[in-house]
């Protein structure tokens, strides 16, 4: 055997199989009319988009989430929005993994971000959880914290004394769902990047 040939046969047993799961895109939120167009919902908002621009229909209930599997840049991902609510995504996502073979590695979580200014995007290769229940119970459930992550600002309270809790439930103003709006159409072409050009050229495009 060749360098060549040996170098080639590394790179396929590091590749997902034909016809296996290249990545998992989760979408963090809370299930509910009521949390639709919520602060804490910009996961589920930037994941219907993607499933939207992919024709990949998000109809299929399993991992106690709605899911679909569908092709994105000639890549096959499955996307996912668990139903369990914010603070108890983790066991979702690990159940998808458990189920696919995932590593880590091959997961990218995309959620709201306080910190960040209301529409910023931040691709991340791993971090900690920022103080975000639903990153929490992920890191515990998959006991690491090295998964990709795709955050998309939603602005930090007005007030020292606003409850975070409230503050993240709440609806954007009118002028700000026209900035979360953009982002979430930006939030496809992010999530797309991962597959054609890698983490790192995503984040230094996007970021």
């Amino acid at each position: 055997m060749n360098m060549f040939q040996w170098f080639r046969k590394r790179k396929d047993a590091d590749s997902p199989k034909n016809g296996s799961i290249s990545l998992l895109i989760v979408g963090l939120g809370n299930p509910g009319t009521k949390y639709e167009n919520t602060r804490h919902n910009v996961g589920f908002m930037s994941v219907d988009a993607l499933a939207e621009h992919g024709g990949i229909p998000m109809k299929k209930l399993k991992f106690q989430s709605l899911y679909g599997e569908g092709t994105l840049a000639g890549h096959k991902v499955l996307l996912l929005k668990p139903q369990t609510f914010m603070n108890q995504s983790g066991r979702a996502v690990r159940l998808a993994m458990e189920f696919y073979k995932l590593t880590p590695g091959r997961v990218l979580i995309v959620y709201d971000d306080v910190s960040l200014a209301t529409g910023t995007l931040r691709l991340r290769a791993k971090g900690s959880d920022g103080g975000h229940n639903g990153i929490k119970d992920i890191v515990y459930h998959l006991k690491t914290d090295v998964f990709l992550r795709l955050k998309i600002g939603v602005g930090a309270p007005p007030h020292p004394d606003y409850k975070m809790a409230d503050w993240v439930l709440s609806e954007f103003t009118q002028a700000e769902q026209v900035v979360i709006d953009d982002a979430v159409k930006r939030s496809v072409s992010a999530l797309a990047s991962v597959l054609t050009i890698g983490i790192e050229a995503g984040m230094n495009r996007f970021n």
